[in-house]
């Protein structure tokens, strides 16, 4: 866990589409796979390119804690000792975004689940080979990225 403190808040700017204060915030990881197979810095420019703002970052090898309360919602289903055991098995990149819309355009950005379902131009449309091992996690709702920005980066 870094000594990074993440209170909501601490981020924002105004929206350039309202001129109000209403970005939202995402969590992002870059998976084992996506970090043994050098694709961080893509990963990155294609969120920077797209206008996001990058506002935490951490490399940290997941401790299957860590990994068990990061896939909680799936526990008791068949795939939950696979994706707790993947996760937490070499170093991954955890991020914090933000940016108008950030959590459905990020969903579009890293592409459908299931690599072979994946938009070309999409990260795991260009760069994943499974569904097991596609590349990076992107929180689902805002409520969402909270749970998991507090599992990552502490309260």
């Amino acid at each position: 866990m870094s000594d990074f403190t993440y209170n909501k808040g601490d981020f924002g700017t105004k929206s350039s589409r309202t001129g109000e204060f209403n970005v939202e915030r995402t969590f992002l990881m870059v998976k084992p796979d996506g970090v043994q197979r050098r694709l961080v810095g893509e990963i990155i420019r294609r969120f920077e390119a797209k206008g996001f703002t990058l506002a935490a970052l951490e490399m940290v090898k997941p401790t299957r804690e860590q990994a068990e309360a990061h896939y909680g919602v799936h526990r008791g289903k068949p795939f939950f000792e696979g994706v707790v055991s993947f996760i937490s098995s070499g170093p991954v990149v955890a991020m914090v975004w933000e940016g108008d819309d950030v959590v459905a355009l990020s969903r579009k950005l890293m592409g459908a689940t299931k690599p072979a379902d994946s938009t070309p131009g999409t990260i795991r449309g260009d760069f994943a080979n499974s569904i097991e091992q596609n590349l990076i996690h992107g929180s689902d709702s805002p409520e969402n990225a909270e749970l998991e920005i507090s599992i990552w980066f502490g309260q």
